[in-house]
């Protein structure tokens, strides 16, 4: 598996008086969700945010080498923006067009939710804006699609038997929030969050694809549902039901 994003650098300035000081600090959310795929045996190379242009596979016969790719709270910009093409106006490879290429090859793609996912925070993942809404099962709006729901918000099941779900219970800790798409048509919603989509399936050409519309970790994915304890057989059932595709 390949997973990408999850991670972030927050600079924070600190008022004391007259005085101000600056402190900058690197953070990772995934790091409950790796560990439940390294006790389930799956071999993951982790792409961090800053790592995308360096790092995500430029070619298909890299791409080749995994099952499934996950992208989690990251804008599209990190692919569509390399440092070649960003800092020096040369021309590159672009990555999510050769994702969206390798998926309906038979490759396996899941999107989760976050501020940097589907459309994001002020519409800046503008991921519907990419090759890559080609693939994924559901349609992207054009404007910030974040809902929050302090009081948590009950996933309601459409399909509780689904393969996806592994056999988990259809009935999930409260989320706190959830990015609002559509599915598309020929898509199959498993749980939705209200009218609203939160799990959704789809087949793209030989391969398959997921969008999780809410999150892995903190903050729309609270301590109980990290702690859910079928947390570790739900995201591993999802990675097995993507890897799938062309088997």
């Amino acid at each position: 598996m390949l997973f990408a994003g999850e991670s972030w650098m927050k600079h924070t300035i600190h008022m004391k008086g007259f005085d101000q000081f600056h402190t900058t600090e690197y953070e990772e959310g995934a790091g409950e969700f790796l560990a439940a795929l390294d006790r389930e045996g799956f071999p993951v190379t982790y792409i961090r945010g800053h790592e995308i242009s360096s790092r995500f596979p430029r070619t298909m016969t890299e791409l080749d080498e995994f099952d499934v790719v996950v992208l989690s709270d990251i804008g599209s910009n990190s692919f569509l923006l390399p440092d070649e093409t960003f800092l020096r106006s040369e021309r590159s490879t672009n990555r999510l067009a050769l994702l969206r290429d390798w998926t309906r090859a038979g490759g396996g793609l899941v999107m989760i939710g976050g501020y940097m996912s589907f459309t994001g925070i002020d519409g800046k993942a503008r991921f519907g804006m990419t090759p890559l809404a080609d693939v994924l099962p559901v349609v992207m709006l054009d404007h910030d699609d974040r809902i929050e729901e302090s009081e948590g918000v009950k996933a309601d099941f459409d399909q509780p038997a689904h393969e996806v779900l592994g056999g988990t219970p259809a009935e999930w800790p409260l989320l706190l929030g959830y990015n609002r798409v559509i599915a598309k048509p020929e898509a199959t919603t498993v749980a939705r969050a209200g009218d609203d989509p939160l799990l959704v399936v789809g087949q793209a050409g030989e391969g398959r694809s997921v969008a999780f519309t809410s999150d892995l970790a903190p903050h729309w994915a609270p301590p109980e549902f990290v702690g859910w304890p079928h947390y570790q057989q739900f995201w591993a059932s999802v990675l097995r039901w993507a890897a799938r595709a062309s088997s």
